[in-house]
């Protein structure tokens, strides 16, 4: 018996609980448990580019959710998932194409009924980021849209940008979160180099704000020489363009004329037409976006370029094929990137470490 009058083995018992053992030992098994959480990747499409996102999903080894997405007689967009998206890492794919403000809104309400049906995370994927070209103001009383755009998808939930070639790289620090900047350049230096590497070539920028990105086809071309046209434009007429002269060795030579999009064509034929006419024994026009607003198709298919190579982050329809263009899947390039950034892997290893073709 202890002084207190109570025996050694009620004295344990006591301050151990029932049959002796801790309090620790007699937490219920479920107060115990962590349980890690199961990742699920959900890959969902608006109605602008269904053919670029089933080819992203199938590389992915998954399925697009199914959606359900409609106009009603007033131009409102209505958009519903037809499954559970419950803490899912949610990936969606729209290209902002024409018409892009109806892209876009459907764009903002996908992400919408994503954060209210409470996925996880929202990765927005933009093959091409509308309003890009709207990046700073040029003159007094107008608006920086490329912001505003980020401004609304982070508003509608957006967690994290996947984007590819921007029109400037500034556009990264417009969206407050992790913004993953593709560059289409391994996907058609890649072709362009097994089609025409055999041969002299030059790598040519369509002005000189974009040298930095001929630098890198230069360096993946086997070092290609590189020449710039210099141009001047009219804030006041959109679109339009006079290419001055070509500033570079180009003569009998490949001229590869790189740029980031085709929008109506004017820029990029009359690069085209003015490297003909210093010399070049031929003209590749490579680019990421073909927007081919009218009159694009007519104007490449007038100018001196042989071959239009571009990639499908916009879908081309049928009416603005023709003969010599040459269009790329940029869907082995997304899908990689959506991998890295659902494992939590790193994206800038896909392009040797560069974070953006800065």
């Amino acid at each position: 018996m202890r002084e207190d009058g109570t025996p050694p083995e009620e004295s344990r018992g006591a301050r151990s609980g029932k049959g002796g053992k801790s309090s620790k030992e007699s937490r219920p098994p479920s107060a115990n448990i962590r349980k890690r959480p199961k990742k699920q990747l959900m890959v969902f499409s608006g109605r602008a580019n269904p053919g670029l996102a089933q080819e992203v999903a199938k590389q992915l080894g998954t399925e697009l959710v199914p959606t359900s997405a409609y106009d009603f007689a007033n131009g409102e967009i209505y958009v519903r998932f037809e499954e559970s998206v419950r803490g899912s890492d949610a990936f969606v794919i729209q290209s902002h194409t024409s018409p892009i403000n109806e892209n876009i809104m459907e764009h903002l309400l996908m992400v919408d009924a994503l954060k209210r049906a409470s996925a996880k995370r929202i990765t927005v994927v933009m093959p091409f980021y509308g309003y890009a070209r709207q990046d700073k103001k040029h003159r007094g009383r107008e608006p920086i849209s490329a912001r505003l755009v980020a401004d609304l998808f982070k508003t509608a939930g957006a967690d994290r940008l996947i984007c590819v070639d921007l029109h400037t790289d500034q556009i990264q620090g417009f969206f407050d979160g992790p913004v993953d900047h593709l560059m289409a350049i391994p996907v058609l230096s890649e072709y362009v180099d097994q089609r025409y590497g055999d041969q002299d070539l030059a790598v040519v920028s369509p002005d000189a704000g974009r040298i930095k990105v001929a630098e890198q086809w230069s360096k993946r071309l086997g070092g290609a020489p590189l020449a710039f046209i210099h141009k001047t434009r009219d804030i006041n007429r959109p679109n339009e363009t006079v290419a001055n002269r070509v500033v570079g060795d180009v003569e009998n030579r490949v001229c590869i004329l790189v740029d980031d999009m085709i929008d109506t064509a004017g820029t990029i034929t009359k690069a085209a037409d003015a490297l003909k006419a210093a010399g070049a024994a031929e003209v590749v026009i490579a680019a990421t976006h073909a927007i081919l607003s009218e009159p694009a198709v007519e104007k490449l298919q007038a100018c001196s370029a042989r071959e239009v190579i571009v990639t499908n982050t916009l879908p081309i329809s049928a009416d603005k094929e023709f003969e010599g263009l040459t269009t790329l899947s940029i869907a082995p390039l997304i899908s990689a990137a959506i991998h890295e950034v659902f494992e939590d892997g790193s994206v800038t290893s896909l392009f040797g470490g560069r974070a953006g073709p800065s």
